[in-house]
C-alpha cells in the first residue's frame, strides 16, 4: 500500500523526516519496504527560465532548423538553434539552459549541453509543452504570453508543483483499520504520543453541509444482515470534468490514475479515509428508488469491464426500483449506471456491507478491487457519515454540484464496539515485564480504547469497532506492545527449555531419520502446493471455492510436484536431480482420503562427472538402493511384486503384509512431455503410515560382529531369458541353512556363446556360522542344495 507523506501530514502535523516516520511506521507493525520520489513533473523544471527570442533567422545549413538569439535575463543572450515550425522573433519562450536534464514519459533524461547543430554554435533548447512534461503537445516550442512571465524568472514560480515522497507499506491482512491515510496516521500519532514526540492529529468530523429542496428518491434495506448501514445523497448541477491539478497529484503519487472530478473525489476518500463510495448516474436509476438485496440466480449483469457476469443469487446488489442490478455492492459497479461526461445528477453512496458476503461475492466473480479489499476486511462502520459529508463538500467545490434534500439512511441495528477485560497480571505474563498502569492508560486513548471502568487488577475496555481484528484481551495486549515498543522489551539473560525426545513409535521421528539419511545421500527436501490443477478430476477432491483454476484440487499425488520442481531446475542447467518430498496426497472415493507419503525423484546424473570416474547416468536401479537404505531401517520383510501405473513404463512395487509400501519406476515419457523434460527421470514413493505401522510391530535389533569369517561362493548359473532375478532370490531365500547370510546378483550375460534364448546370472553366497569356523563338508552341502533347488525350478545349468 502507497501512502504519500503530504497527504499524511493533512492528519498528522509532525517536523519529523519521511525516513524517521518509516522507522516509527515499521516498529508499531507497519513495515515500511521502501520510500520513492514523486514529483508532478518530472525533475521539477529544475533549468528552465523565461527568455524572450530576439532573432530568428534560416539556418544556413539545414532547410527545416533556425537560428535563434534568446534573452534569458541578466544581460545573457544565448545562441539556440530551433527545429520547431512556430518559433518566431519577438516570442516569450521557456528555455532549458545548458546543464538541464529533460525527462522523457519514461523518466530517463538527457542532457543539454553546448554543441555544434550543422556547423552553428546552439547553447541551450527552447522547449514544447511534452518536452517539459506539461501536456502531450509536440506541435511546436510553448509560446508564453509576455504580460505574465518576466524574462530571466524560473519557469517553475509559475507553476503549483508537487514534489511529495511515497511510503511503501507491507500491510498485513487484519489491519484493515490502516488501509488509508488516515488510518496510518491515527497509528503514527498513537505511538508519537506516548513516546515523547511532538505530532498533532487532525481528527475526522462529519462536515456540515448545505442543501437546497428536497427530491423524490427511496432507499430500501432489504436484508439488514448483509447491509447494516447504508446512506445516500442526491446532488444535482453536477459538471464532470477534469479534476484539479491536486487532486490529480495525490492520486497520481500512490499510482492511481485520474478520471474525472466524481470519480476521483470517491477514490480521494477511499484511500484518505478508508471508506468505499460509490457514485451512480441519477437519471439512470428506475423510479427514483435504491434497493439492497441479493436477485434470482441466474440473473444477468455487465459490470465497468464490459464483461457480462451470471449471478448466482448470493452476491448484495444495489438495485434500482424495477430491481434491475447496478452494482456488486463493495466489489464492482454496473456499465450502464456509472458517471459519465454527460452525467448531470449524481447519487452517491456510502455503506457498510457484511464482509463475508463481500468476500464470497468477489471471489465467486474473481474481482478484486481496492474497494472489495477493504469492504471483505471490515470498514469502520461509524465513518460512513463522515467520508459521505467530506466527499459532498468536495463535489460542490470542484464539480459544481447541489445537494438536494436530507441524506438517505438505514441503518437498523447499530453496530457495537467490542467489550474486553484487560488484566495486568496477564499484560507482565505475557510482555515478561510491568508496565505501569497509567502508561497502559495513555496507550489504550492514544489508541482511541475507551476505559469503561477500572477493577482491581485492570480495566474494562471499549474498543472501537473499526478495529474488527481486535476482539479478545490477546489482541489488546499486542496493540499495548505494538505502541510501547518491542525494543524495549528486554530480552532475557537465560532461556530455559526442555528438548523433547521422540520415540521409535513417533511418525515424525521416522521421517526425521529418512529425511536426514536422504540428505547425507545428496537429495535435496522440497515443499509444493497441496493445491493444484488436474487433467483427470477421477477420485479428485475438489475445492468448493478455490482461489483460481490452476489451485481447485487437492494433489492426488506428489510426482507432479516433483515433475515441476526438476523441469524448473533443469530449465537452470541444473539436470542431476536428487529431491524427495514429505506430504500428504488426497482422494475421494468411498468417503475422503488422506495419505501421507515419501517421494523421491532422481534425473540425470548419479556421479558428477571428473577424471577418475567418467559420466554415468541415474537408473533405476540407483532409485532402488536409495529405497532400500530406508527400509533397512523398518526391519520388515517385504516382497517384490510386478505394478502397473499409467505413470510409469516400467515399475514394481514392495509389498507388506499385503500392502503396498512402496512404488518404483520410470517416468512414462508421455509425462515427460507434458512437463517438456527430454530426460530420464526415476521415482518412488513410500506410505508413511504403513512404513510406521510395520515399524511399530518390528523391533530393530543390533547384533555383534561375528568373531568368525564369511565364506563367499559364486555360482554361475544358465537358465531362461524369461526367469528373473527376484524369483531366484526367492528361491535361495527358502533355503533351510541358517548359514546363509547374503545373496548378491554380481554380473548379467547375454550373447555369444550361449544359447538361444538363454542368459548367464552370476550370483554370490556369503556363508557364516557364528559358532565356529565353516567346514569344507558343510559348504558343499548348502551350495549343493542351492544348485538342486535352481535346477529343480528353473532347469539351471551351472556354467564352468
Amino acid at each position: 500500500m502507497k501512502i504519500s507523506n503530504n497527504w499524511l501530514k493533512d492528519f498528522v502535523k509532525t517536523e519529523l523526516k519521511t525516513e524517521r516516520i518509516g522507522e516509527f511506521l515499521t516498529d508499531i507493525g507497519l513495515e515500511v519496504e521502501g520510500i520513492d520520489k514523486f514529483e508532478s513533473v518530472k525533475g521539477s523544471l529544475e533549468g528552465i527560465v523565461v527568455g524572450k527570442v530576439l532573432t530568428c533567422e534560416k539556418h544556413p545549413n539545414a532547410d527545416k532548423l533556425k537560428k535563434t538569439t534568446v534573452d534569458v535575463g541578466n544581460g545573457k543572450i544565448l545562441n539556440i538553434v530551433c527545429g520547431a515550425p512556430n518559433v518566431e522573433a519577438g516570442q516569450t519562450v521557456p528555455v532549458a539552459v545548458v546543464g538541464t536534464k529533460i525527462y522523457d514519459k519514461t523518466g530517463n533524461f538527457f542532457e543539454i549541453k553546448e554543441a555544434k547543430i550543422r556547423g552553428e554554435v546552439s547553447q541551450g533548447m527552447i522547449c514544447a509543452e511534452d518536452e517539459l512534461g506539461l501536456s502531450e503537445d509536440h506541435g511546436g516550442i510553448m509560446v508564453l504570453d509576455e504580460t505574465k512571465y518576466e524574462v530571466g524568472k524560473n519557469f517553475a514560480d509559475y507553476f503549483e508543483l508537487t514534489n511529495d515522497e511515497v511510503l511503501e507499506i507491507g500491510l498485513t491482512p487484519n489491519r484493515t483499520d490502516a488501509m488509508s491515510h488516515y488510518g496510518v496516521a491515527r497509528d503514527l500519532h498513537a505511538f508519537l504520543s506516548t513516546n515523547q514526540q511532538k505530532s498533532q492529529f487532525n481528527k475526522l468530523a462529519s462536515e456540515v453541509l448545505n442543501n437546497e429542496g428536497t427530491h423524490d428518491f427511496k432507499l430500501e434495506i432489504e436484508d439488514a444482515e448483509l447491509c447494516p448501514r447504508y446512506i445516500g445523497a442526491v446532488i444535482e448541477n453536477v459538471k464532470v470534468t477534469e479534476s484539479p491539478s491536486w487532486l490529480k497529484d495525490r492520486l497520481k503519487a500512490i499510482g492511481l490514475s485520474p478520471i474525472n472530478n466524481v470519480v476521483d473525489v470517491t477514490n480521494y476518500i477511499l484511500h484518505g479515509y478508508g471508506q468505499p463510495l460509490h457514485a451512480f448516474d441519477a437519471d439512470k436509476i428506475a423510479d427514483k428508488k435504491v434497493k439492497v438485496g441479493v436477485v434470482k440466480p441466474g440473473t444477468k449483469f455487465t459490470t465497468l469491464d464490459g464483461v457480462e457476469r451470471t449471478l448466482n443469487g448470493t452476491e448484495i446488489m444495489i438495485k434500482d426500483g424495477q430491481d434491475s442490478p447496478m452494482c456488486i455492492a463493495g466489489v464492482f459497479g454496473g456499465e450502464n449506471s456509472g458517471v459519465s461526461e454527460t452525467t448531470k445528477t449524481i447519487f452517491l453512496e456510502s455503506a457498510y456491507f457484511n464482509p463475508i458476503a463481500v468476500r464470497k461475492g468477489a471471489k465467486l466473480h474473481s474481482l478484486n478491487t481496492d474497494a472489495s479489499f477493504r469492504f471483505e476486511r471490515g470498514v469502520d462502520p461509524n465513518l460512513t457519515r463522515t467520508a459521505i459529508t467530506h466527499a459532498i463538500k468536495l463535489i460542490q467545490e470542484i464539480a459544481e454540484g447541489k445537494l438536494v434534500g436530507e441524506l438517505l439512511e438505514e441503518y437498523p441495528k447499530k453496530i457495537e464496539d467490542n467489550y474486553v477485560i484487560l488484566r495486568f497480571s496477564k499484560i507482565e505474563q505475557i510482555l515478561g515485564t510491568k508496565i505501569h498502569r497509567e502508561k497502559v492508560k495513555e496507550i489504550l486513548k492514544a489508541l482511541e480504547i475507551q476505559v469503561l471502568n477500572e477493577i482491581p487488577n485492570g480495566f474494562e475496555i471499549s474498543v472501537p469497532a473499526y478495529r474488527a481484528d481486535v476482539t479478545r484481551e490477546i489482541d489488546v495486549i499486542e496493540e499495548i506492545l505494538r505502541i510501547y515498543g518491542y525494543n524495549k522489551i528486554d530480552a532475557p539473560q537465560k532461556i530455559s527449555f526442555t528438548p523433547v525426545k521422540l520415540s521409535a513409535n513417533d511418525q515424525d521421528e521416522l521421517e526425521n531419520s529418512w529425511a536426514k539419511t536422504l540428505q547425507s545421500l545428496g537429495f535435496n527436501e522440497v515443499m509444493n502446493n497441496s493445491l493444484t490443477s488436474v487433467k483427470d478430476e477421477t477420485d479428485a477432491v475438489k475445492l468448493l471455492n478455490p482461489l483460481s483454476g490452476d489451485l481447485a484440487f487437492m494433489r492426488k499425488s506428489l510426482l507432479e510436484g516433483l515433475l515441476q520442481n526438476t523441469v524448473y531446475n533443469i530449465n537452470r542447467k541444473n539436470e542431476d536431480i536428487k529431491f524427495f518430498e514429505l506430504g500428504k496426497i488426497y482422494h475421494k472415493r468411498e468417503k475422503y482420503e488422506e495419505r501421507k507419503q515419501l517421494a523421491i525423484i532422481v534425473s540425470g546424473r548419479d556421479v558428477a562427472e571428473n577424471w577418475l570416474q567418467p559420466k554415468s547416468a541415474v537408473s533405476f536401479y540407483n532409485l532402488k538402493a536409495y529405497v532400500k537404505v530406508l527400509l533397512e531401517r523398518l526391519a520388515v520383510s517385504y516382497k517384490e511384486v510386478a505394478l502397473s501405473d499409467e505413470r510409469f513404463s516400467d515399475a514394481l512395487a514392495y509389498e507388506a503384509d499385503g500392502k503396498i509400501l512402496v512404488r518404483i519406476g520410470k517416468v512414462a515419457p508421455a509425462l515427460l512431455k507434458d512437463f517438456d523434460i527430454d530426460q530420464d527421470c526415476f521415482y518412488a514413493e513410500i506410505e508413511l503410515e504403513l512404513a510406521q505401522e510395520l515399524r511399530s510391530k518390528n523391533e530393530l535389533k543390533f547384533k555383534d560382529i561375528p568373531k568368525f569369517n564369511k565364506i563367499r561362493r559364486d555360482l554361475a548359473l544358465l537358465i531362461d531369458k524369461t526367469v528373473n532375478y527376484q524369483e531366484l532370490y526367492q528361491i535361495a531365500k527358502k533355503n533351510k541353512s541358517p548359514f546363509i547370510k547374503n545373496i548378491n546378483l554380481f554380473d548379467v550375460y547375454e550373447g555369444k556363446n550361449l544359447p538361444e534364448g538363454k542368459k548367464s546370472y552370476a550370483m554370490s553366497f556369503e556363508l557364516l556360522n557364528e559358532e565356529k569356523t565353516l567346514e569344507e563338508k558343510e559348504i558343499t552341502e548348502v551350495m549343493d542344495s542351492l544348485i538342486k533347488a535352481f535346477q529343480k525350478e528353473f532347469n539351471a545349468e551351472l556354467r564352468s
